[in-house]
């Protein structure tokens, strides 16, 4: 399927010189949607992921339906000051500033074999944030998958050694 013919492109948002994925009409097709999802869940079956991880928020759009489909258990990860008991924090840089990512402390046990997904593969700082938080609780990586990559952002070299799915690139 080319989920491309899904993908509308906004021009300068949420900034000037930005040109935005939107991934809503992809979703608002129930089809469509469903089919993204399966192949996403079928990369984490692939790869036997015990866990599916997935950053705030639109990890959240995509992980939650992989992690049913797998009937696997979904960990949110989130800003600072989101997640109600104790957590672990990994700080990182963003094209347009610093950010700061938690996860619970008990979420992923040692040697649970993890798979992250988010909606979309830029410069890849989110989910190397993510990754950190999932090994420092001792998750092993098994996978990230995401709907779309932009290429041009490198960043699936700036996440080398992990191995990376995508629906789409950019």
């Amino acid at each position: 399927m080319d989920y491309k013919e899904y993908i509308e492109i906004v021009e300068n948002f949420p900034k000037e010189g930005i040109v935005f994925k939107d991934i809503t009409p992809l979703m608002q097709d129930g089809k469509v949607f469903k089919s993204a999802i399966q192949e996403i869940a079928e990369y984490g079956r692939h790869k036997n992921a015990d866990i599916v991880v997935g950053p705030e928020a639109r990890g959240f759009i995509v992980g939650c339906p992989v992690a049913y489909a797998l009937d696997l258990g979904f960990v949110p990860v989130r800003k600072p000051g989101k997640l109600p008991r104790e957590v672990i924090q990994v700080d990182y840089g963003l094209e347009y500033g610093k950010d700061a990512l938690t996860i619970h402390k008990d979420a992923i046990k040692p040697g649970q074999r993890v798979i992250i997904v988010d909606d979309l593969l830029a410069t890849g700082g989110t989910i190397n944030a993510t990754i950190q938080l999932v090994e420092k609780l001792g998750g092993i990586v098994c996978g990230l998958a995401f709907l779309i990559e932009l290429t041009e952002l490198g960043g699936r070299e700036n996440l080398k050694g992990y191995d990376i799915f995508t629906l789409m690139k950019y």
